[in-house]
């Protein structure tokens, strides 16, 4: 049964950026990710109940919420840019610079908290690496030029407050529940969304979001909560060591639903980088 759940993560992780896709298309990417993010922090703190009970807040250290603040600012960061790279880019060129975050955080591990980094992880980050470009790389500039390069832009800062989120939290986030820590630091999250919408005057666009933006916007936040309980499920029952793979296969599942539902292009060329990309994630478990 695990596997099944293990698979559910996966495929919700996947989904997620193709309904933010399509709720984006009317909707300003600042006030999307706030409004979705509320949805996101009700699953986060029902993964912390399920797991922890009620918290104890008071036991947490002070150096430990500096932390969480902290990580949790990167993380808002990351879902602003990730999210105006997904309205302004094609979802199956954003997804994989968004997935080679874990390049950054494996660099940043080593170069600031002196985590070895053997031949076989920095192979491995190669090819990565090399399937990434093969994914964004584009053969024909006409297209190139007419949709921008500013998506690339956003979508590599993302990538960069992603691996910031990680190191983050493995230097003070110590003696907590993980869960509990990410449902403190999505409340922080939904606070750095909002006051960047207060911020720059957009909160009256949220009357005007039709009906189709509304739904799409709280599906895709859904989807990320159900991606969260159904990864934390399968490890219940199931090894990490086997439920960690099939989360990493998310990329796969959101470049089929690219193209099937917003019939996204695969060049054989991208083809050949997700094979790389995907197969230096999985065997980077190995290492």
């Amino acid at each position: 049964m695990w596997v099944l759940f293990a698979f559910g993560s996966a495929a919700f992780a996947g989904i997620t950026a193709i309904l933010a896709k399509i709720g984006l298309q009317r909707v300003d990417s600042d006030v999307a990710t706030a409004l979705r993010t509320g949805v996101v922090l009700i699953f986060a703190w029902l993964m912390a109940f399920l797991t922890a009970g009620v918290p104890d807040l008071g036991s947490i250290s002070p150096t430990t919420y500096l932390f969480l603040v902290l990580s949790g600012l990167s993380t808002g960061a990351s879902w602003i840019c990730y999210f105006k790279a997904l309205q302004m880019g094609d979802v199956n060129k954003v997804a994989p610079i968004d997935k080679s975050s874990l390049l950054l955080t494996m660099l940043l591990g080593f170069l600031l908290l002196g985590e070895p980094l053997s031949w076989g992880k920095a192979g491995c980050m190669v090819l990565i690496a090399a399937g990434t470009y093969l994914m964004i790389e584009r053969k024909d500039a006409a297209p190139a030029a007419a949709k921008g390069h500013g998506w690339m832009f956003y979508a590599f800062l993302s990538a960069i407050f992603a691996a910031l989120t990680t190191v983050l939290g493995k230097v003070g986030v110590e003696n907590i529940d993980s869960n509990l820590g990410t449902a403190i630091r999505t409340v922080f999250v939904l606070i750095l969304a909002w006051a960047i919408v207060l911020a720059r005057g957009k909160q009256g666009e949220i009357p005007r979001i039709d009906g189709k933006s509304w739904l799409f916007l709280l599906l895709s936040g859904v989807a990320t909560g159900l991606s969260w309980l159904c990864y934390y499920r399968a490890l219940q029952t199931g090894d990490a060591s086997l439920v960690a793979p099939i989360d990493k296969l998310s990329i796969l599942f959101t470049v089929a639903f690219s193209w099937l539902v917003l019939k996204e292009k695969l060049t054989p060329k991208a083809g050949v980088g997700l094979v790389l990309l995907t197969g230096g994630t999985l065997l980077l478990l190995l290492c």
